[in-house]
């Protein structure tokens, strides 16, 4: 029976234990609780979590400012996510935790749910979303002009070339963090904590076009590589997932990310004084107004416009800090209500969460906490987004990314066998620009790529435990792919001030 073809023996049978184990790639442990422990010190203690500290959240890092890095995000919607868990909980009643085999698993599922929104972001390249939008515009306009593709464009068909034409142009930060789990880190975290942060479920193969219509949202961005597909099939058939579903507790991991950064982005920017408290009141006053004008309560009995009024008055009147206290009663008369709701749809929903095919988020729906998040998320559109120190932040990371790239193409236009001489500790006297070239590269980098090239035609399992099997089978093919991934590996992992600090070696020291 192929992947395509299984599905849950019974379509209403939950029981969370089937979706919450300690199987992984390769056997450690017997405990439970000890190996997601084993799961928390791994992600806790790796470098692609160190690099969010340095990585831009929306504003400009800056060394005397209290803004946030992608990493105190992350640890805020750690905070959200162990909350939406403990509601979770409380909500239900010891049957239904019995009868859906939850009963002693909350300690599993908070644990799950707070390393899934630490490592949310960690797939993220430097500057953000415009650095994921200048790694595919270099590639979608330079891929088809190196010599390797034009060679390789004579040799193989139409249907071999644009499935991975799609993947290179494609480079996204989620599908980026599994790739960092198996194939760069060989993290051999369980499947259950690397299933958690699997947002979207679409191979990058794939065009949204080629999913099931009823899987469009869960499949509306890329969410693997090639390179991972082995990993991911072997997880989802640990964990009883059905092609292009989710794995429930990635529901909440996703929740916990609107709550957090949809009230995180506008207190930046007051606290960077783009937005004084009182025009961001006005604002989003007037907003929630246009997108919820039946006016149903938020808290209680309360509507939006006099909780937030409520939280003005009691800011204004603070001695210390009014935008202090503004936020910290903004956001718990905000988040609480957000988490209750997400909590609610989790189990009103619980069925097809458990089956990961609930083909929207937790809180888009049509009630008034969804106007709520979209009310703090529009505001942010319009009046921060679009302030010129965040335009010029994207546009240098437009810049510095798609500059390093072209700096880097040399390694992209040799032939493989030249490309094989420098990895092989050759080509001084003959490719000295590019032998330089890729001296720079990370080892680890290069490790991953050599690992993939040499075991691509062995059925036997490698050392990360998975069998190396993809849809490319020509292997000049596989090469040229590979040393793109390589590529898109190295700049991908580089914080903001290391991308710069290389782009100014390079580019404008020529």
């Amino acid at each position: 029976m192929t992947q395509a073809d299984r599905r849950p023996q019974d379509p209403h049978l939950i029981d969370f234990k089937k979706k919450i184990s300690l199987e992984r790639p390769l056997p450690y442990g017997r405990d439970l609780q000890r190996a997601l422990e084993s799961d928390r010190g791994r992600i806790i203690n790796s470098a692609p979590i160190r690099r969010l500290q340095q990585k831009t959240q929306v504003f400009p890092l800056e060394r005397n400012s209290a803004v946030r890095s992608r990493l105190t995000h992350s640890l805020e919607v750690q905070q959200v996510g162990r909350f939406i868990v403990q509601t979770i909980f409380d909500r239900l009643t010891k049957q239904q935790k019995s009868a859906y085999g939850l009963d002693g698993l909350e300690r599993a599922v908070e644990s799950l749910v707070e390393i899934s929104c630490l490592m949310h972001d960690m797939g993220n390249p430097p500057f953000g979303h415009s650095g994921e939008d200048a790694i595919n515009r270099w590639f979608t306009q330079n891929l088809t002009t190196l010599a390797p593709m034009k060679a390789l464009a004579e040799s193989c068909s139409e249907d071999e070339l644009a499935p991975i034409h799609h993947e290179l142009c494609h480079f996204d930060g989620n599908a980026q963090a599994i790739r960092l789990v198996q194939s760069l880190h060989r993290f051999n975290l369980t499947y259950s904590q690397a299933a958690s942060v699997l947002k979207y479920t679409r191979p990058a193969t794939e065009s949204a076009e080629q999913v099931p219509r009823d899987k469009n949202y869960l499949t509306k961005k890329v969410g693997y590589y090639v390179t991972e597909k082995p990993y991911v099939e072997a997880m989802m058939a640990a964990l009883d997932m059905a092609p292009y579903c989710r794995h429930p507790l990635s529901y909440i991991m996703e929740a916990a990310d609107d709550i957090s950064y949809c009230l995180a982005d506008l207190e930046d920017a007051v606290e960077k004084r783009i937005l004084s408290l009182e025009t961001l009141t006005k604002y989003l006053s007037k907003t929630f107004e246009e997108l919820e004008p039946t006016n149903r309560p938020i808290k209680k009995d309360k509507t939006f416009d006099v909780l937030l009024q409520d939280v003005f008055q009691d800011a204004s009147h603070d001695e210390i800090s009014k935008t202090h206290k503004f936020f910290i009663r903004l956001r718990v008369e905000m988040v609480h209500p957000l988490v209750a709701h997400a909590s609610k749809q989790f189990i009103d929903n619980l069925e097809q969460v458990y089956h990961g095919d609930f083909n929207r988020a937790l809180i888009e729906d049509n009630s008034q906490f969804h106007a709520l998040a979209k009310t703090f998320k529009q505001v942010a559109l319009k009046h921060v987004f679009n302030d010129p120190e965040v335009e010029t932040l994207e546009l240098q990371g437009y810049k510095i990314i798609g500059g390093l790239l072209t700096e880097y193409r040399p390694l992209l236009e040799l032939s493989q066998d030249a490309f094989s001489d420098i990895v092989n500790g050759g080509g001084s006297r003959s490719y000295p620009v590019e032998k330089r070239l890729f001296n720079k590269l990370s080892r680890k980098h290069v490790g991953a790529y050599e690992v993939a090239l040499n075991e691509r035609h062995n059925d036997k399992e490698n050392k990360s435990g998975i069998a190396i099997t993809t849809c490319i089978e020509n292997r000049a093919l596989w090469e040229f792919y590979l040393r793109c991934r390589l590529l898109q590996d190295y700049v991908s992992g580089m914080t903001d001030q290391f991308a710069f600090d290389e782009y100014k070696s390079l580019v404008v020291s020529n």
